[in-house]
């Protein structure tokens, strides 16, 4: 009996370790196929949606932001929340980031909220200072070891597999749309603009 344990744990520990390198990778993401019963529709350019009544919520998503200051997503509820996962020393991170800050301007009157996700940055400082010169106004999660990237979406989730990846949540709070490249203006509206004209 001990000897079928021992390849399902280290099998485990296998799985576990290949999720957390697929993360640290820093690169222009790629296609997920929805295979399974996962209810999602890959789009061109790597952007996942998901029909309405199909969605999922994620799991907590809290914590400190780089700022120090305490931030529940989930109490954002009723917005459009628009999370985009991002580490200072990642170059696709560097070139979407004017477009972040663009876009949160541009649609915070529509009830949209940006929620960042700094990993992979073992020091706030290289990330307030990311922060700074790219003009983002909105607050980030600090979480360095990657764990509410890990344990805050559900198995089966549109969940981020690569940094850069943005997450959208409807105004239920329910995980709408993926994206695990960067991705520039005209792309963040495409995904956000249809969640906005959502009844």
């Amino acid at each position: 009996m001990s000897l079928s344990r021992a390849p399902r744990a280290a099998l485990s520990t296998a799985l576990v370790a290949a999720g957390a390198l697929t993360l640290s990778a820093c690169g222009e993401g790629g296609k997920s196929g929805g295979g399974g019963d996962t209810n999602f529709v890959t789009g061109s350019g790597g952007i996942d949606t998901v029909a309405k009544g199909e969605r999922q919520s994620p799991n907590e998503l809290k914590g400190e932001t780089l700022e120090g200051e305490p931030l529940d997503v989930a109490g954002l509820k009723g917005k459009i929340v628009v999370m985009n996962v991002w580490g200072s020393w990642c170059p696709p991170c560097r070139s979407e980031a004017p477009y972040f800050a663009k876009v949160a301007k541009e649609t915070k009157a529509k009830g949209v909220e940006f929620v960042g996700i700094n990993t992979r940055d073992s020091k706030k400082g290289p990330a307030l200072a990311f922060e700074k010169d790219y003009g983002i106004e909105y607050p980030s999660l600090y979480d360095p070891i990657g764990k509410l990237i890990v344990n805050g979406f559900p198995k089966g989730s549109l969940n981020p597999q690569a940094i850069p990846s943005t997450i959208v949540l409807d105004r239920d709070g329910k995980i709408a749309a993926r994206s695990l490249k960067a991705l520039d203006d005209e792309e963040l509206h495409k995904i956000i603009d249809p969640l906005i004209a959502e009844k």
